[in-house]
């Protein structure tokens, strides 16, 4: 029998359920506003937060000589493509305490004896201490000072010799560079604290978001609210469970980083472990805001993914910061993922407390605080 006989295809009928696909498509605004934005969102952090190249890297100075000579040295590395000069220090403690913080990566020390060594026509040696906690831009920065220092002492050797003449003896610059906190510039020490952050935020996401949708799916949640139970109550017996689950993902994390990687906590447990509970209560919070919106499962899984997407891309987990555009950064100030990373990395890899972590931790509150906030009043007002 002919296939294309009007019994087995029928134009009309066609373009009746073409239109009726696109009324459904119409009235499913999460999926419409997924299914146009997301590439666009996409598009624009691959482009610009994909960004291997390493420049914009802050530093900072002591420059115990301060003459002239020292000042020179100081312009090569600020005025070049790769440093940005974020400060001007007292002592090497006071960089060590930046580096701490995570306000630079780079620490330029002049020694006293700097331009008088060089007058004397002796060579002149000057430290970088380099932030070892992010290898890749360690290795980057170390290449870039021993660069620099190499190319601005020919140039003071060819202005000397000009002066001089070209029998005279003169001077020369090297560097020494110095890797704080991951001397060995293992990439384990780098990544293991990354993958902390995004498995407690991610796994504990996606179990609240689809369980809260699933509830609604199922008509269990009207149950729920047909019951003496308050909506408080509620919302607290849901994440309970989910804390616990986050706290075994924690547990296993951090002892599997030790036991198979080697990566061991330099800082204080009770820290790490109270600041991760917090981000992992905040992250059950986005899970539930994110079934607010969410109307079935394929929805929760999609609007997850548009969240966890910016947050693996932004946050510094793969790629470096300081190269991305600063509006770019600025986005990635707004995800909790963003400060809780700086923590993570400060106390497991730096050893720090929370005195220098203060920033970070403080941003890191403050966005779960809103977060709670607003999950809350939307969650509350979905259950009434």
């Amino acid at each position: 029998m002919n296939k294309f006989h009007p019994h087995f295809f029928s134009f009309k009928r066609l373009v009746t359920i073409t239109k009726k696909e696109f009324i459904h498509i119409r009235r499913d605004k999460p999926s419409l506003v997924i299914s146009f934005m997301l590439p666009i969102m996409m598009l624009m952090l691959f482009g610009f937060a994909v960004n291997t190249d390493v420049n914009n890297i802050d530093l900072a100075v002591y420059d115990a000589s301060r003459t002239s000579l020292s000042r020179e040295l100081i312009g090569s590395f600020s005025n070049s493509y790769y440093f940005t000069h974020y400060a001007l220090v007292d002592s090497e403690v006071d960089l060590e305490r930046l580096i701490n913080k995570g306000e630079i990566k780079v620490g330029l020390i002049i020694p006293d004896d700097y331009a008088i060594k060089l007058k004397r026509k002796e060579p002149a040696q000057v430290q970088v201490l380099v932030d070892g906690s992010d290898p890749s831009i360690a290795r980057t920065a170390a290449s870039y000072s021993l660069s620099i220092t190499a190319h601005h002492s020919t140039e003071y050797q060819v202005r000397e010799i000009k002066r001089l003449g070209q029998d005279a003896s003169i001077g020369s610059v090297s560097v020494s560079p110095m890797f704080l906190y991951n001397p060995t510039l293992e990439s384990a020490r780098f990544n293991i604290p990354g993958v902390v952050g995004l498995i407690l935020q991610n796994i504990t996401i996606v179990l609240t978001a689809l369980a809260m949708v699933r509830e609604r799916e199922l008509g269990t949640m009207e149950q729920l609210i047909m019951t003496p139970v308050t909506s408080f109550e509620l919302i607290v017996g849901k994440i309970i469970p989910y804390i616990l689950i986050g706290i075994y993902d924690f547990i296993v994390v951090i002892t599997l980083s030790y036991w198979v990687f080697g990566v061991s906590v330099a800082g204080s447990m009770f820290e790490l472990t109270m600041l991760g509970l917090i981000f992992l209560i905040g992250a059950l919070a986005m899970g539930m805001l994110i079934s607010t919106f969410a109307r079935n499962q394929a929805q929760a899984i999609q609007v997850t993914l548009a969240f966890i997407l910016p947050s693996v891309l932004l946050s510094g987990f793969m790629f470096p910061r300081e190269s991305m555009p600063q509006v770019i950064q600025f986005i990635s100030n707004l995800l909790p993922i963003t400060h809780f990373l700086i923590v993570l990395r400060g106390i497991i890899v730096k050893g720090v407390g929370l005195t220098e972590l203060a920033d970070a931790t403080i941003a890191m509150l403050s966005l779960i605080g809103l977060i709670i906030f607003v999950t809350t009043i939307k969650f509350t007002k979905k259950l009434d």
